[in-house]
């Protein structure tokens, strides 16, 4: 899946997936595409849509109420704190 989506959005590093979009009161799924460098990669609605779904309905067991960070290299999910607190955080 992380191969798919790094195919779906070039350039892509890491993609920050959540169920709660900026600005919105209700629960959408959300993504966030980066570069290696740490740099925002622009993705229209539906690509971040898509996205956002792929990775949470191939992950049923995490709690999606804080945002997760899906190395598309690695394929590894792990909360966004975490990711921050390795080095590759935004």
């Amino acid at each position: 899946m992380a191969a798919l989506i790094a195919d779906m959005i070039p350039g892509a590093r890491t993609l920050r997936v959540s169920q709660r979009e900026p600005g919105r009161s209700w629960p959408s799924p959300y993504a966030r595409a980066y570069d290696a460098q740490g740099q925002l990669i622009a993705l229209n609605r539906p690509q971040g849509m898509t996205a956002a779904r792929w990775v949470i309905r191939a992950h049923p067991d995490v709690t999606w109420e804080e945002a997760y960070d899906l190395d598309l290299a690695t394929g590894t999910l792990r909360p966004a704190g975490a990711y921050a607190a390795t080095g590759g955080g935004r």
